[in-house]
């Protein structure tokens, strides 16, 4: 089932400006947006061997970014986009901003272009762009802006469930926006849609990817007290989990409580008998 939740609407409202003729009658899919969407593949591994070129030109594998441990955020763009990957990529620059781990620590991104006709040195322009943007230059270790041939493309959006068109009356295409998260072995493990994220909700879905293998202590609570909800498109507190949470910290505090004062009963019995003696 393909997806068509609130960031559809919000993908209509950018269309409609690019696209003002195409618009039908209220009720009616536009036909611009035919066959285009997201179907989710969650559990599911990418094919790591395809090799796309990066900003310098030099053929890379995405198993290059893929070390079995750290999360991956892959974003799929195309660079001369006049509006919706421009906001994608602004938005996710200013989650990234607003957070303390920087690409290239703790997670990698990949902003990859599905137009096959779009080079390197366009990549390489749209990476420094948003490398000043984030104003950590240390981060351009961990942005890589990707370009590939269409089968290449092909093979790895279908294997996300991303679906574009091309719009040859407008010479644009037409496309979802979404952010998608990857385990260190390329295994996907989210979705978030629209154009800006709660860079909460950037940080949760990372450490969710990474299988606990980044993160502090406290993230792992964070995410085991927080779950993702697919109508809010965020993670939501998740009440049972709370409760249980507060159950055993419960029993914890009552058992050290237990402990102390059976310790302090024992001192002072033993030093009762002591002076008895």
């Amino acid at each position: 089932m393909r997806w068509w939740g609130k960031g559809w609407w919000l993908l209509s409202l950018v269309c409609l400006l690019a696209f003002p003729a195409q618009a039908q009658r209220s009720g009616q899919q536009l036909a611009v947006f035919e066959g285009v969407g997201i179907e989710e593949q969650l559990g599911e591994r990418i094919p790591l061997d395809l090799t796309f070129r990066d900003e310098a030109g030099q053929p890379v594998t995405l198993r290059t970014f893929f070390d079995g441990r750290r999360s991956v955020l892959l974003t799929l763009v195309y660079h001369d986009c006049p509006m919706l990957c421009n906001l994608v990529l602004d938005g996710l620059a200013k989650s990234l901003r607003q957070m303390s781990w920087t690409p290239g620590d703790q997670f990698e991104v990949l902003a990859v272009s599905f137009n096959h006709r779009e080079t390197p040195e366009l990549a390489r322009r749209k990476k420094a762009h948003y490398v000043d943007m984030l104003g950590r230059p240390e981060a351009a270790a961990g942005l890589h802006f990707l370009t590939g041939d269409s089968t290449t493309i092909r093979a790895l959006t279908d294997a996300v469930g991303f679906y574009f068109r091309w719009v040859p009356e407008k010479q644009q295409f037409a496309h979802p926006a979404a952010l998608i998260f990857l385990s260190g072995e390329g295994k996907i493990s989210r979705y978030l849609y629209g154009l800006e994220h709660d860079p909460g909700d950037v940080r949760k879905a990372l450490v969710e990817a990474s299988e606990g293998k980044v993160g502090t202590v406290f993230d792992q609570v964070l995410l085991y007290c927080f779950q993702y909800d697919p109508n809010e498109n965020s993670y939501v507190a998740n009440a049972y989990n709370i409760m249980r949470l507060g159950g055993a910290v419960t029993v914890v505090v009552l058992g050290i409580t237990l402990l102390l004062f059976w310790r302090r009963e024992r001192r002072r019995q033993q030093e009762t008998l002591q002076t008895a003696g």
